[in-house]
C-alpha cells in the first residue's frame, strides 16, 4: 500500500523566505539520509507566498515522520501561515519524468 498526498498553503509575505529555508533544509536532510519509500517535491508558487508539496509514500511507513528537519518545519508552521494547509489524497493519472 502507498499513498499520494498533495498539500497547498499560503504563508504570510514576511514568512515566505523562512518557510522556503525550512523546506530546503528538509530536502538537504533527505538527500543525506536517502530514505527508501518516499518521493517528495515542494514548489513555491509564482505569487511568492503559495506553496505546494507532493509526497508519494510507498508502503505504510512515511519517512518524513522520522525527519528532524521536517519536524522543525512543522513546529512553527502555524505562525508562518496566512492560509492554513489543505491536504488531500490524490491519484496519479499520468506523469512524464516527474519524480524520477
Amino acid at each position: 500500500m502507498g499513498e499520494t498526498v498533495v498539500v497547498r498553503y499560503e504563508t504570510r509575505a514576511d514568512a515566505a523566505a523562512e518557510n522556503q529555508r525550512l523546506v530546503e533544509r528538509v530536502f538537504r536532510e533527505l538527500n543525506e539520509t536517502a530514505p527508501e519509500g518516499l518521493r517528495y517535491g515542494a514548489f513555491r508558487l509564482a505569487d511568492g507566498v503559495g506553496f505546494v508539496h507532493v509526497a508519494l509514500v510507498e508502503g505504510d511507513d512515511n519517512p518524513l515522520r522520522r525527519s528532524a528537519a521536517f519536524a522543525e518545519f512543522q513546529h512553527g508552521a502555524a505562525g508562518r501561515m496566512a492560509v492554513p494547509p489543505v491536504s488531500a489524497g490524490a491519484t496519479l493519472v499520468g506523469s512524464y519524468r516527474l519524480f524520477r
